[in-house]
């Protein structure tokens, strides 16, 4: 069962609106900077990684002992604790102290990484080694791991979301199973909330946008939305899924009492990362959250069953129900590096030797980043945990694209978000023009 707290996505939410600026003056260097190396030689290289937790620290000190008896010859020298600031300053100085290999939990920062020239290609990398990346990793970890066709970073672990549900509240409801389609969702979500006085007792599902991991990105993976058109331009205004999308999360805001009711209430419950958050608590009989919300959820030793299940999708597309949205950790190689043949062995041992993948997320308790870590007998989990492994490896799981600017993007759409389900905006459509249009703004102003 997994007891840790993962990283991955709770930092790159802390992190998304500070470092989508970092990268904008960051040019660090050429791809093909010093990749002229030999790895079989004596050498050390520098590991800049994100975690600080002591079973973290551990578990990234125990996967690079494993790469160092595979590669006696190349000694890794293991900084953690790293931010994206640190890391991006790192990058752009260079130097015998700077980091040969890093590892990022910003999956929104990609873009920026790639189009600045702060990380290599490792197209060629992965061709040299005989590795293809398209069968190698699931669809959407491919997917947000490279930008305008340079895939400067790769994926180590991710995180998928999915449905946390209170299996008691839902057998006192008379609710048989979890949910699969958005009407059913909407239909569980009122049958489950008991009002109290002018609150609630016990909310079926807490839709605000400021509720903890109900973001505009996570909600919109299942509804399969496309960001930006083939001519860069966002899709917010012409892809109908966005307008979809709003429109059921403001209706379901409604249902459940309203904006100012659902906030109020909101503003009594615990934070999200303690022992009182509202789902271990049973105020809160539904939950959209990761997969480290399991390990969290049980030390605060509830008093129900726990139960775990893919996100409901719309109901035309339920043929598409076990989708979910993903992101995770990336790894990559700096472009001021001397020492690149090295950090790609480090990189492609973490990232595609399948013991050592499986090794690390059992450690971590993240989600495996290959698919054939994802099959693998040697993982170790809670069975509930499965869910989330179904859904990292399901082709219909989405993620948000890179963007040159990096989630600044994503922040505008939840901006747009709050003002449109709290009743300032109230004409969707006009919204939704606007606020293409400011996105189309920053992109070009970030080029």
């Amino acid at each position: 069962m997994p007891t840790a707290i993962p990283r991955v996505a709770r930092k790159a939410a802390f992190v998304l609106t500070a470092s989508a600026v970092l990268l904008t003056a960051a040019c660090t260097g050429q791809s093909d900077a010093g990749a002229t190396d030999d790895p079989s030689k004596e050498t050390t290289i520098n590991f800049w990684h994100a975690w600080s937790a002591p079973n973290e620290v551990k578990a990234v000190k125990s996967l690079v002992a494993g790469f160092e008896k595979k590669h006696p010859n190349i000694h890794v020298n293991v900084v953690g604790n790293m931010t994206d600031d640190k890391i991006n300053q790192a990058l752009r100085g260079g130097g015998d102290r700077a980091p040969d290999v890093i590892s990022s939990f910003t999956t929104n920062n990609v873009g920026k990484f790639c189009s600045s020239g702060a990380l290599v290609d490792l197209g060629p990398f992965f061709k040299k080694a005989g590795i293809d990346p398209e069968t190698t990793f699931p669809k959407a970890m491919n997917e947000y791991t490279r930008f305008d066709g340079d895939r400067c970073t790769v994926p180590l672990l991710g995180d998928a979301y999915g449905l946390y549900y209170n299996k008691t509240a839902f057998e006192k409801a008379g609710i048989a199973h979890p949910p699969k389609t958005w009407s059913e969702f909407e239909a569980d979500a009122r049958k489950l909330t008991i009002p109290q006085g002018g609150t609630y007792k016990q909310l079926g599902f807490m839709p605000d946008y400021h509720g903890w991991e109900s973001t505009t990105e996570h909600y919109f993976a299942q509804f399969s939305p496309t960001y930006f058109g083939k001519d860069g331009k966002s899709a917010l205004a012409t892809d109908p899924a966005f307008e979809k999308g709003f429109t059921l999360q403001k209706k379901l805001v409604d249902e459940l009492g309203g904006f100012q009711k659902l906030e109020r209430f909101r503003a009594t419950l615990g934070d999200e990362w303690g022992p009182k958050h509202p789902f271990h608590t049973g105020q809160v009989a539904m939950q959209l959250d990761g997969e480290w919300r399991l390990g969290m959820a049980e030390e605060a030793k509830p008093k129900f069953e726990i139960g775990v299940a893919p996100l409901p999708v719309p109901d035309d597309q339920a043929d598409q129900y076990g989708k979910g949205y993903i992101t995770g950790t990336i790894a990559g190689i700096a472009a001021t590096s001397h020492k690149q043949n090295a950090a790609w062995e480090l990189v492609k041992y973490m990232t595609t030797d399948t013991d050592a993948v499986v090794g690390f997320a059992n450690d971590i308790h993240n989600v495996p980043s290959t698919l054939a870590a994802l099959k693998s007998p040697k993982l170790k989990y809670d069975p509930r945990f499965k869910t989330f492994l179904d859904i990292a490896a399901n082709p219909d799981s989405t993620t948000s694209p890179a963007s040159i600017n990096g989630g600044v993007y994503l922040v505008t759409i939840q901006q747009f978000g709050y003002d449109y389900e709290s009743g300032k905006v109230t004409d969707l459509k006009a919204g939704l023009r606007k606020t293409a249009a400011q996105i189309d703004t920053d992109i070009a102003q970030a080029k």
